[in-house]
């Protein structure tokens, strides 16, 4: 039988409160990220996708929620905000970036454009993912690069005119499927969707009238940062 190494107390209360030292740094370091959409399903669904598809490590050291809120334009950020302090004051830990997501859709240009004003001028900057006209531009340009204004109507038949020759013609977009992040994945391409919505953003040159930024989409960097992580 192997002789028992007896290892003296003071290396074993060493050991524990280097442990314990390199947990409170390990909790210190963790990065902590709220993601608050407008849709209950649509946009929660897309980055639940994308979170899962990030590499472990990333979300070992790094905190992802997203609420989906039902709320729009300077309503959602109100919510945004509010849920922010509670995270901060249920977990009792900081949230180091807010993200909020939202669309034109039908709100007032006012609204529209004072939503997204009010991310730029609070401190620390609420950061903001808005769309216009809706949400579905982000999933277009997986395919194709689109530069002019479409209704939702209009969205819906483009992605299904995109998926149809690869998933068969019995295919029928539905808003809130829980599949969409992993369809663009497997037959789209992030890559052309990040460049198309960068060269959108780039064509109303830094113009401050985002209402009339028809179509764009801000969403590229959201997953730009999450990607980076």
């Amino acid at each position: 039988m192997a002789r028992k190494i007896k290892i003296p107390n003071e290396h074993l209360k060493r050991f524990k409160r280097e442990e314990q030292k390199r947990k409170i740094n390990v909790r210190n370091k963790r990065r902590y990220y709220l993601i608050v959409c407008e849709g209950e399903k649509t946009e929660p669904n897309y980055f639940q996708g994308l979170k899962e598809d990030l590499p472990k490590g990333v979300l070992t050291w790094c905190q992802i929620d997203i609420e989906g809120t039902g709320r729009n334009t300077q309503s959602l950020v109100d919510e945004a905000l509010r849920l922010k302090k509670w995270y901060e004051q249920e977990y009792n830990r900081p949230i180091d970036k807010l993200w909020v997501v939202f669309d034109r859709d039908s709100f007032s240009a006012n609204d529209f454009n004072n939503a997204v004003q009010r991310c730029q001028n609070t401190k620390p900057v609420i950061g903001c993912a808005w769309t216009n006209e809706a949400f579905e531009l982000w999933y277009l340009l997986h395919f194709h690069y689109y530069n002019h204004s479409m209704s939702r109507k209009d969205y819906q038949n483009a992605i299904e005119d995109n998926l149809k020759p690869i998933l068969g013609g019995g295919y029928s977009y539905q808003k809130n499927s829980r599949d969409m992040y992993d369809l663009l994945k497997e037959h789209g391409s992030l890559e052309a969707a990040t460049r198309n919505a960068k060269r959108l953003t780039e064509s109303y040159a830094k113009r401050e009238d985002y209402a009339n930024h028809n179509p764009c989409t801000m969403v590229w960097q959201l997953v730009e940062e999450l990607l980076n992580l």
